[in-house]
């Protein structure tokens, strides 16, 4: 990346917090409900946050809820995206658009790379995803969401401490180094039992799939059910040793199972 492209960027990412700013605020925030994080969070980032919404858990159509309720109270806008990788299941693409069917004011972008499916299979081969899973979230889910990234200081995340062991560490609000952000997890520290809860309260469709065996959605070709004694990601890249797409990096490291 030139000089010139970098300062364009820093200048785009105006309300990132300080060193010693994220730690205080994340132990400030430990222990608030999701609505106060977030309402903190449109009123210090404003049209520099984002959230990121994948249409297959529950979690991120509770924050999607929180997020609507709050910037209709506050008045102030955030983006939602989604990374659409090309292959998702049918009926996640479906569902989608019934869901922002329903928040009809949200700013929503569904964010594709660069390489449409065509040109990746003449480029690299067909099933990437099993030959070469790492490189196919590169393309596909990587390299997008840093483009998307590009033009916001905070990137808001519905992954929980619960969900692995390598999630256990989660912060409230977090520095991402990797795409040069302040990582927020309002829901960081709920269990699923308080995501069920907010879903029943508020009556909240979810993803299809999540009736029929599976626990955690991603590509087709890369998810697959999974059994009630089976881990919540088992069906993710099985068999692959694979447990993160490489979106979420805890201390460096993402991917494979020890």
């Amino acid at each position: 990346m030139s000089e010139a492209s970098t300062a364009a960027r820093q200048q785009r990412k105006t309300k990132m917090l300080g060193e010693e700013e994220v730690a205080s605020t994340s132990g400030r925030l430990e222990g608030a409900d999701a609505e106060e994080v977030i309402r903190w969070a449109l009123e210090h980032y404003g049209d520099e946050l984002t959230l990121s919404v994948s249409f297959g858990g529950a979690e991120g159509m509770v924050l999607l809820d929180i997020l609507a309720r709050q910037m209709e109270q506050t008045g102030i806008d955030a983006w939602v995206y989604t990374l659409d990788t090309g292959f998702l299941f049918e009926a996640t693409v479906d569902y989608r658009e019934r869901v922002l069917a329903q928040y009809p004011n949200i700013k929503f972008k569904v964010v594709q790379p660069e390489l449409t499916v065509e040109e990746q299979v003449k480029k690299y081969g067909p099933e990437l995803w099993s030959c070469a899973p790492d490189l196919c979230c590169q393309v596909r889910k990587i390299e997008p969401q840093q483009r998307w990234l590009a033009d916001f200081s905070a990137w808001m995340t519905g992954i929980r401490r619960e969900q692995t062991t390598a999630r256990a560490d989660t912060a409230i609000v977090d520095r991402d180094e990797f795409f040069e952000v302040d990582k927020l997890a309002p829901l960081a520290g709920w269990s699923k039992e308080d995501v069920d809860g907010y879903v029943e309260e508020h009556g909240l469709e979810l993803n299809p799939l999540l009736s029929q065996g599976y626990k955690s959605i991603g590509c087709e070709p890369c998810t697959r059910p999974v059994s009630d004694d089976e881990d919540y990601r088992a069906g993710r890249w099985s068999e692959s040793g694979k447990v993160e797409c490489g979106l979420h990096i805890v201390n460096g490291k993402v991917g494979r199972a020890s």
